[in-house]
């Protein structure tokens, strides 16, 4: 069954999600990111920095579960036990710091068939406190065909 086209366009409600210096450490040690920046207070403010870094990739954190609101709606159509990542991309307006409160607003940006294949495009737009823009993600999935053929 393909994917309905119509959620094509539409955001979700915003979720928050404070950012956390443990949370920080923890990611970073989970995937390897052992510079100073990501652990360390005062090595990031030494830096110029007003607290810890978070990696590049950290905000898939809190990006995946305001995301996965949106996979797991039965509406859509994708079935999730057929699902492969496709591609994931960061656009960082600033770095993410421990301390930070963010906003985070899910849209789909494409919704398409490809070899009999679901692909699906969402966005997840972040913003700071004052509204400012932090980052944008964007993730594909595929759904894959059915082997009935």
């Amino acid at each position: 069954m393909p994917l309905d086209a119509s959620f094509v366009g539409r955001t979700w409600p915003a979720e928050n999600y404070e950012v956390s210096l443990e949370k920080i450490r923890e990611f970073a040690t989970a995937v390897g990111a052992e510079h100073p920046l990501h652990h360390d207070r005062e090595a990031a403010r030494a830096a110029g920095h007003p607290d810890v870094v978070a990696p590049t990739t950290f905000p898939v954190v809190f990006t995946w579960p305001a995301t996965k609101r949106v996979v797991d709606d039965p509406a859509l159509g994708l079935d999730f036990s057929r699902v492969v990542h496709r591609d994931q991309a960061f656009e960082l307006a600033r770095p993410l710091y421990a301390g930070d409160v963010v906003t985070t607003v899910v849209s789909v940006d494409e919704v398409r068939e490809l070899a009999g294949n679901d692909v699906v495009t969402f966005r997840c737009d972040v913003t700071d406190a004052e509204g400012s823009a932090v980052l944008t993600t964007t993730a594909t999935l595929v759904g894959r065909a059915g082997d009935d053929a």
